[in-house]
């Protein structure tokens, strides 16, 4: 018995050192307690703003929808509002097609063209000025040599061109001089 009473002894650890590790063992779990609240933390406001992105991506969609469907709505009010005005013009030339003499069939082309020239008007389209040459608004498709005509002078209009406030719809083309 006297030898196994120092082996145990010897496989004993101390009181103080128990202590010691006991403290070890309470800091670490109260360290792991700390974490995990702290882990917890971090995933719930990592929840937090996952909604708030998912939430921003579906209103971002949602805009996008919204805005294409008000664009086709605008293309097509200006598609109606442009053929209204036409359905007048075309309206005065079916009952101008209708009247066999000359003179008639002239006044109706002359109201036509008075109809067209209000329709385009109310549309807020407007004649591009043909006086003197601009490359930057007139097309010109032929030049001709005249010592009476100014440099850059439009001598003939061979179609008419129309714009909209700033922006040309259609380039007038013309025949310049010198």
């Amino acid at each position: 018995m006297t030898e196994t009473a120092p082996e145990t002894a010897e496989a004993a650890p101390d009181g103080g050192e128990m202590k010691k590790k006991s403290r070890e063992v309470k800091k670490l779990e109260a360290e792991i307690e700390d974490l995990k609240k702290e882990l917890d933390a971090k995933t719930a406001a990592l929840a937090e703003e996952n909604d708030k992105y998912v939430r921003m991506l579906a209103e971002y969609d949602n805009y996008r929808r919204r805005t294409a469907k008000e664009r086709e709505m605008l293309y097509a009010d200006a598609v109606a509002d442009t053929v209204t005005e036409m359905l007048t013009v075309l309206d005065n030339l079916e009952r101008a097609a209708q009247y066999n003499d000359a003179e008639s069939v002239g006044q109706g082309v002359k109201m036509t063209l008075k109809g067209m020239t209000d329709a385009l008007a109310k549309l807020g389209i407007t004649e591009v000025e043909t006086e003197t040459f601009d490359p930057n608004i007139h097309n010109a498709v032929m030049h001709v040599e005249d010592e009476t005509r100014g440099e850059g002078e439009i001598v003939e209009v061979l179609q008419k061109g129309y714009r909209r406030g700033d922006k040309i719809i259609r380039y007038p083309m013309v025949k310049v001089a010198n």
